[in-house]
């Protein structure tokens, strides 16, 4: 039995960030209930970000929904809103990310929903928060990157902004609904209480980087400087980064210079034995190795730097990853299948418990797929026939 078996979340959520939530906790074991707009269902199921079409919907969509279920209905009708309440009050948990004041004039605020339910626990995201005059600014992940100063992070000195090729705050900003989820969920257990669980992007992605802006706050405010060659951290030296081979690329941690300049018979790396010099002569060093290290492949530098206990690795793209053994016998892929039987293949979730697989093999639901089932179970029957 999984953890979260029995436990019923409402999921009003679209897009990423809030559906990552309900997906880490389907993958526990919850029932995850859709609520969907009529006859045009989460925009994520028309947010492409590639060409790619699955069964006629985005491929985002069914990479992070799947394992739920779709209610279909019209928030705008009081017959619609009257069932999407019979589902709160048996919920364990509501999740939504709309922006601040969404929820309110459709009546499932918070106060409205711990009316009919006292012990829910209900999750929101939002971007900016609730508060301020950012509030009602559009929650997008770009944007966030932006603003709070991660595009400051990546990329060399002479670049510009950059952001990072995923949509990293929609996915923090999940992640911590989850635990926020998870940690009431805890606490109802032992005190039957219910709960408010508050995320914003922003606060997110400031999070993301406690280590940095740590080191900001008390380094005199003086502002992260990325090297301009081979970059990879904004404040580590030398010589961190990922360098080109003669036939592809190696990624290089922290490591002593010299003993470095030894392994890789690099004498010039030898002069540089003071630590100081690997921050402030890193455009320098990194230069130095980044033409020694073109002079052989990946594999004959990664021959000589891993017996010695050097941090490094081969730079794989994904189908290279995949092809690896040390990929493999994590069984990272499954795949699934949707009610009209699409079949398409997927990431697990990534936690182990009592050393199982978190998997299913239930694929995304078309729109409104479950709204006959739902509403059998759930609305049209009686507490007499229920028990």
């Amino acid at each position: 039995m999984r953890p979260l078996e029995d436990y019923l979340v409402i999921d009003f959520s679209q897009f990423l960030s809030g559906p990552s939530a309900s997906l880490r906790l389907a993958d526990m074991g919850a029932r995850v209930i859709k609520i969907e707009r009529q006859g045009v269902g989460d925009i994520c199921r028309t947010l492409y970000t590639s060409n790619l079409i699955m069964n006629g919907e985005s491929s985002v969509f069914h990479a992070i929904n799947r394992n739920k279920e779709s209610f279909e209905v019209d928030l705008k009708n009081e017959e619609d809103c009257e069932m999407v309440r019979e589902l709160l009050k048996k919920a364990d948990v509501m999740t939504h990310n709309f922006r601040p004041g969404v929820m309110d004039r459709l009546g499932f605020d918070y106060a409205s929903v711990s009316a009919l339910n006292p012990t829910i626990i209900y999750g929101e995201i939002s971007g900016y928060g609730n508060n301020g005059e950012w509030k009602n600014k559009p929650g997008q992940d770009l944007l966030l990157q932006s603003v709070t100063g991660l595009t400051s992070l990546s990329g060399n000195a002479d670049t510009g902004p950059m952001a990072m090729g995923l949509s990293i705050v929609d996915m923090l900003a999940g992640a911590h609904l989850a635990q926020g989820l998870l940690a009431c969920l805890y606490r109802k257990a032992i005190k039957n209480e219910g709960a408010l669980i508050q995320v914003s992007m922003m606060e997110s992605a400031y999070d993301f980087q406690f280590e940095t802006i740590t080191t900001f706050m008390n380094d005199g405010g003086a502002l992260p400087e990325r090297s301009l060659k081979n970059n990879a951290n904004a404040y580590l030296g030398a010589p961190y980064g990922i360098y080109k081979t003669k036939n592809g690329h190696l990624a290089l941690a922290m490591a002593s210079l010299p003993a470095l300049g030894d392994l890789l018979k690099c004498a010039d790396l030898l002069k540089y034995s003071d630590l100081k010099a690997s921050f402030d002569k890193r455009d320098e060093i990194k230069g130095i190795l980044a033409e020694h290290l073109l002079t052989a492949e990946t594999s004959t530098w990664l021959s000589v730097l891993e017996p010695a206990d050097i941090w490094c690795a081969d730079v794989l793209n994904w189908q290279e990853l995949m092809e690896h053994d040390g990929f493999k016998v994590l069984d990272m892929i499954q795949e699934v299948e949707m009610l009209d039987g699409y079949q398409y293949k997927t990431t697990r979730c990534p936690i182990r418990i009592d050393g199982e697989l978190l998997t299913s093999s239930k694929g995304s639901p078309k729109l409104g797929q479950d709204n006959q089932s739902i509403i059998k179970e759930f609305i049209t029957l009686n507490p007499v026939d229920n028990a």
